[in-house]
């Protein structure tokens, strides 16, 4: 019983951070509910049972009145049973807790993420400047060694890309599941298919950390593949990705004024 009033003072603080200070922000701004963060909550938590607890164990009896259920519970032979299921509960709960902090998730982020977000007017890859409007693939136009690009670029996917994107370009490549966002499926029509080779330049030769503000908060883990390849390999790694899927490169149409 005189572990009762404790038990009680932490309850009503969690009841209170939970739905007291969301009710009070609900008088206050009619037609709303405020939500306390997870994290707050973890954190005023954690100072009122550590708080209580001190509190209450400050004096020698409080201390025994504290004190002595685990002792109980760990010293008495007769309560084997109850101490191997207190043992089994605490390391379940861990291994919840820890689960619950490492699992992937594909859940869709609550901020607003452009798929495909708006390229810079330039980008530095290969040691240059490249303006990205109307930039076209040096190596598109060379019909006669055409074949011979797209092989060369397949060599380089699948020495570099096939690992995260697999053999047949669908996103699935031997580590896959260990990404989010999952690597791009170059198959689907909503990828490679609507873009511009310039546009995919741009994406592959600055990777992840290349995207801009609204291309998060999902983080690319592509690599910064132009302090790995040449310009050359880019562009013939780009050729082969069209060549395989079937698709045909995006082509803006010149405007006339």
């Amino acid at each position: 019983m005189k572990m009762l009033k404790p038990v009680l003072v932490v309850l009503t603080g969690y009841l209170l951070l939970k739905f007291g200070i969301p009710f009070i922000g609900s008088q206050l701004h009619p037609g709303t509910w405020p939500v306390v963060p997870t994290s707050v909550m973890k954190m005023y938590m954690f100072f009122l049972i550590v708080g209580t607890l001190m509190i209450y164990s400050f004096s020698e009896e409080g201390y025994a009145a504290v004190i002595q259920p685990a002792v109980n519970l760990y010293v008495d032979p007769a309560r084997g049973t109850a101490r191997m299921a207190v043992i089994l509960a605490v390391g379940a709960l861990g291994a919840y807790v820890t689960y619950q902090y490492v699992k992937p998730t594909f859940d869709a982020p609550v901020e607003l993420r452009s798929i495909h977000p708006a390229p810079p007017s330039s980008v530095k890859a290969c040691v240059k400047t490249y303006q990205l409007q109307g930039l076209k693939n040096p190596f598109r136009e060379d019909k006669a060694s055409f074949a011979k690009h797209v092989e060369e670029g397949g060599v380089v996917y699948f020495q570099n890309c096939y690992f995260c994107h697999g053999d047949r370009m669908l996103g699935k490549g031997p580590y896959y599941d260990g990404f989010n966002p999952l690597p791009a499926n170059f198959v689907d029509v909503g990828t490679i298919a609507q873009l511009t080779e310039s546009f995919v330049f741009w994406r592959i030769a600055t990777g992840g950390p290349g995207l801009p503000s609204e291309g998060t908060p999902w983080v690319s883990a592509m690599p910064v593949w132009h302090e790995l390849l040449t310009e050359e390999q880019v562009w013939k790694v780009i050729m082969f990705l069209y060549d395989y899927t079937g698709h045909s490169p995006r082509v803006t149409a010149p405007v006339h004024h």
